[in-house]
């Protein structure tokens, strides 16, 4: 099986990703898309030449990895997909051979936790613009979008990943509900920068807090990203 995880930036995705990387019949990519994505936009993101260095830059060179042969032989390949990097050029066909599943988070909490990394973020830093836009695709295709919110799963790790592997017709291991401390070997270029406090971590964090507040500047992107948010949720597990 190969499952395609899509999220914007700051959603507990490195988190999913170290779950499905601690089953031992799972091998998993970290954002493949990343240095093409930088490529073909021209722009300057923390670490941007140790990423492009880091990766293919071709995203049909891409694509056939992500298709092709799970790596390590293992049974399963969870790839942690930024919606972000889908940019036109970015092919999307390759979707239709791969389960489809998309991570949600409130656009306050993503906003509150980017801005902390990389200031200002737009609309289209945040991808829910083009999570919105995949969910369509693959519901065109006749695909039932698999949909699944990260408050949820901190609010209860064992129940969601239960019904997201039900979801995906695949077993549960309870080995996904915890990881080795100090990150994972397949960790992109990009994790010094971003990864510290899932670094810290064995395990999902607790239940989330209050919404945190959005300064004045930032507001016209969480009035504009809610109402996706909104539609896209209304869909989950």
């Amino acid at each position: 099986m190969k499952i395609a995880m899509w999220s914007g930036p700051r959603n507990l995705s490195t988190a999913m990703m170290y779950a499905f990387g601690n089953r031992a019949d799972c091998a998993v990519v970290d954002e493949p898309f990343y240095a093409a994505y930088l490529a073909m936009t021209g722009l300057e993101h923390p670490m941007g030449e140790e990423i492009l260095a880091s990766q293919d830059q071709d995203p049909a060179n891409v694509v056939a990895d992500l298709i092709g042969t799970n790596p390590g032989g293992k049974s399963h390949f969870y790839q942690k997909h930024m919606t972000q990097h889908m940019i036109a050029g970015v092919p999307r066909g390759w979707m239709r051979e791969v389960t489809n599943v998309f991570l949600l988070r409130h656009p306050a909490r993503v906003i509150a936790s980017y801005a902390d990394k990389r200031e200002n973020p737009t609309l289209t830093d945040i991808g829910f613009p083009q999570q919105a836009e995949l969910m369509k695709l693959v519901s065109n295709w006749g695909q039932t979008p698999i949909v699944i919110d990260s408050h949820d799963i901190r609010d209860d790790p064992h129940e969601m990943l239960e019904k997201l592997c039900d979801a995906i017709g695949l077993g549960f291991d309870d080995a996904m509900l915890s990881w080795p401390k100090g990150g994972h070997k397949d960790d992109g270029a990009w994790a010094p920068h971003w990864y510290s406090a899932v670094w810290n971590s064995t395990g999902f964090a607790g239940a989330e807090g209050p919404l945190p507040e959005v300064p004045d500047t930032l507001q016209p992107v969480l009035q504009a990203a809610l109402p996706l948010y909104e539609e896209m949720k209304a869909h989950k597990l």
